[in-house]
């Protein structure tokens, strides 16, 4: 006998969980997961993207000369 369920989940829910659907919890997690980890690939891909194109069409003449000033402390 798995130990493990019983010391999470009441009498109750382990069974149910068992009986009555526990693939569709198990699903559910599975497919939450998949849009997350696709929508942060998503973001990850665009800010790549962005970095990548700004490189490739940086112009030299349109950056200023910044010069930090000094602090004096």
């Amino acid at each position: 006998m798995n130990i493990i369920p019983a010391i999470f989940a009441c009498s109750t829910c382990r069974i149910t969980m068992i009986e009555g659907g526990g693939d569709a919890a198990g699903w559910s997690i599975f497919f939450l997961l998949a849009v997350v980890l696709a929508m942060l690939g998503g973001i990850g891909f665009f800010m790549f993207r962005l970095a990548r194109r700004e490189k490739e069409h940086f112009d030299p003449t349109l950056s200023d000369d910044y010069v930090a000033p000094e602090t004096s402390l």
